[in-house]
Parts: structure tokens; C-alpha cells; sequence
């Protein structure tokens, strides 16, 4: 009997497997819908909030270099309790800075504080789940990532309009660090339950072992992993870009964080039927889809401009936009497992987030530049471009670098 046709205990790992992860993503993404008003309040213009907010996304690069090294060395718990306290202290600096620069000291803080928790889960999952049901299970862990998105806007919104002050968020969020510690800690320890760590005695972990995994495995992280870079890249424009263009439009903080939030609905609601599909007929099946309604969504938002009814087009448009994305849940997380095999796959699956981080993060810095220098409408259409681009880079890569989606 193979290890994948062996009985796997789903019920006994779920809660511990994915609930601090809620938790998590619920305090982040409560954060996020209000970085541009946070900006505006300690004197940024619309292209320094914009990079404010990119720098959420350049913590998670940053991040993503030290995160095996962490996970190998410490193990899975202590470094989710270790990041879970490094979120709060990214909050905090948030809470008292009196300039966009220490706020965005702040996010950096915070997005560091998420790739080393997003990895811990990532190898955990990589290591313990049979081939077989690989897309759904790491679908699911992208669902997780999205529940957490889809609360944390709609907590948001509603501690704004009870409260009158946007700060009362980065509280909560703070307070969200503390539950997801309890969590941590009250929850059976699933590298205990399953008799099995994600990163085997002796295994090289060291910060190098990053960059020499990026040297050794070049081909492919330039082929299919440039495709999929520039998924990384448009989901995070997506994120970047819908607050930022609610405050061109002069909604209020809650009005941006209740659209945002029943946008995160819609992409919640799909991330099973995408991991479904690429168990069934491969990962090319939701990686082409989603990237070309990304790229259409955005080019839509762009075309937006001069409409007579702006707000109603650009809720349509993050509609869309969530709908092109849920289609796509986890798929980087599956192409990144596949990649890496299940023995030690901490080392490459930095290397594919680092390379998928480096999209994550540049794309919200070229957003920041291009509105300063042309509009936030050209910016969105270029890189609704970049991302038509990127679906025809994966259309050619996916069946030739992962041979299980050929035909």
C-alpha cells in the first residue's frame, strides 16, 4: 500500500490544520481595506498610499527568505506563535505612526509576520496530504485564506461605522493576534498528531538553502514560475488597487471595506469547485481561466472612467474580479507542491513564494508609480495587459512543466 492510498485522518487535523489560519487572515484582512485612509490620515497623497499599502506585500518577500530556515529549525507551532507576536508588533507600529513611513514600517512588519505563517502551512500540508487530494486540500487552506478576507472587511466596516474612528481596527486586529495565540495553543499540535514534521531531522534548512534552491531548479522557476508570478502579481494589484480606487471615487472607509467584503463572498464561495477541478482535469483548467478574468477585470475598472455611474461599475468590476480569483484558489500552492515532492519541501516551496512574492510585491510598487506619473485608470489597464500576458505564459508552460495536465 502507497502512502496515497493509505486512510488519512481528516477529522482529527482539520480544526488545528486550518482554524488559526482563519484567525489569522481575519485580523490581516480587516487591515487591509483601510491602509489607503490610515495613509490619508498621517498625510499621504493617492501614489504614497498606494505604496503604503505595497508594502504589506514587500514584508511577505522579505518575509519569505528566513521563513524554511524557521519553520526547519524552531517547528511549525513555536514559529506561528513567534509570528503571531511579531503581527502584533506590526500593528502597533501602525497604531502610533505619525508618518506614512512608519506605517509602512508597520505593514512590512505585518506582511513579514504572514509569509512565515503561510509557509508553516503550506510544507505541513505539502508533506502530510496524499497526491491525490492535493488541490483540494491546499484549495481549502487558500479557502481559509479567504474566509479570513471575507470577514475581516465585514468586522471592519462595522467597527468604522460603530465607532466614527478607523484605528478602532488595528485593535481589533490587534486583539485577533492574541486569539489566534490561544488558538494555537489550545489545539492539538498536528505535527504530533500525525507523527510527522514537515521538515525531516537533519534536512537542510539554512537561509542558503533558499537561494541554493533557486540556483538548482532555475529552469522551471523561469518557465512555468514566471507564469505564475504574474498571477501573484494581478491578485495583489487586485488588493492594492480596489481601496485605492474606492478613494479616487471618495467612498468612506466602511462603504470600501462592505464592498470589498462581499467581494471576498463571492471568492470564498468558489475555492472547492477550483481545487475539484484541478484534482480532476488539471491545473491548467483554473490557472488560464482565472488569469484572464483578472486581466479583463482590470482592464474594465480603467475603462470605468467617465462612466455615469462610477460606484455601480466599480462594484461590478470587484465582483468580477473576485470571481476570476476564487476560480484560481490555491493553485500556486498546488503547482508549488507539485514542484517540491513531499520530502522536504520546505527549501523549494520558499524559493516558489519568493518568486511568486517577488510578482506580489513589484506589482503594487509599479502600480504606485505608474498612477504617479500617468493615472491610476492607465495603471490599472497596463497591467490588466501584464496579466492577458501572463495567461498565455501558462497556457504553454503548465503542460510541459507539470506533465499531469498535458491533453
Amino acid at each position: 500500500m502507497t502512502d496515497d492510498d493509505r486512510p488519512f485522518p481528516w477529522r482529527s487535523i482539520v480544526a488545528p490544520a486550518f482554524v488559526p489560519t482563519v484567525l489569522f487572515t481575519i485580523g490581516e484582512g480587516a487591515i487591509m481595506p483601510i491602509i489607503p485612509a490610515l495613509a490619508a490620515r498621517v498625510g499621504a497623497d493617492l501614489a504614497v498610499a498606494g505604496l503604503v499599502s505595497a508594502m504589506l506585500v514587500v514584508g511577505v518577500l522579505l518575509g519569505d527568505v528566513p521563513a524554511g530556515w524557521i519553520v526547519g529549525r524552531v517547528g511549525e507551532r513555536a514559529t506561528m506563535l513567534g509570528v503571531s507576536a511579531l503581527a502584533a508588533l506590526g500593528i502597533s507600529l501602525a497604531l502610533i505612526a505619525p508618518s506614512p513611513a512608519l506605517l509602512g514600517l508597520g505593514m512590512a512588519v505585518i506582511g513579514f509576520a504572514a509569509a512565515v505563517f503561510g509557509l508553516a502551512r503550506h510544507a505541513l500540508l505539502t508533506s502530510v496530504v496524499p497526491v491525490a487530494f492535493r488541490a483540494r486540500a491546499l484549495s481549502t487552506l487558500g479557502g481559509t485564506f479567504r474566509l479570513g478576507l471575507l470577514i475581516g472587511p465585514f468586522a471592519a466596516a462595522a467597527l468604522v461605522a460603530l465607532t466614527g474612528d478607523i484605528q478602532s481596527v488595528l485593535l481589533f486586529s490587534l486583539a485577533m493576534c492574541a486569539v489566534v495565540a490561544a488558538s494555537i495553543l489550545l489545539l492539538p499540535d498536528p505535527e504530533r498528531l500525525l507523527h510527522h514534521r514537515s521538515t525531516p531531522a537533519g534536512a537542510e534548512v539554512g537561509v542558503g538553502a533558499l537561494f541554493r534552491t533557486v540556483s538548482a531548479r532555475r529552469s522551471v522557476l523561469a518557465r512555468l514560475g514566471l507564469g505564475a508570478l504574474t498571477i501573484a502579481a494581478i491578485r495583489s494589484v487586485r488588493q492594492v488597487i480596489l481601496p485605492l480606487w474606492a478613494v479616487s471615487l471618495g467612498l468612506g472607509a466602511a462603504e470600501t471595506a462592505l464592498v470589498i467584503g462581499v467581494a471576498g463572498g463571492v471568492d470564498f464561495a468558489l475555492f472547492y469547485l477550483g481545487g475539484w477541478i484541478m484534482d480532476r482535469f488539471g491545473r491548467l483548467y483554473t490557472a488560464v481561466p482565472a488569469m484572464i478574468g483578472l486581466g479583463l477585470g482590470l482592464i474594465g475598472l480603467a475603462l470605468s472612467v467617465g462612466s455615469d455611474q462610477p460606484v455601480l461599475w466599480f462594484v461590478a468590476v470587484a465582483l468580477w474580479l473576485a470571481l476570476a480569483n476564487g476560480i484560481g484558489a490555491g493553485v500556486l500552492m498546488t503547482m508549488g507542491s507539485d514542484l517540491a515532492g513531499r520530502e522536504n519541501p520546505a527549501p523549494f516551496l520558499g524559493a516558489w513564494r519568493f518568486t511568486m512574492d517577488v510578482g506580489s510585491a513589484g506589482a503594487p510598487l509599479l502600480l504606485s508609480a505608474i498612477t504617479a506619473f500617468a493615472s491610476l485608470a492607465i495603471a490599472s489597464a497596463a497591467l490588466g495587459v501584464i496579466g492577458l500576458l501572463g495567461a498565455g505564459l501558462l497556457a504553454y508552460h503548465i503542460p510541459r512543466q507539470l506533465p499531469r495536465d498535458e491533453g
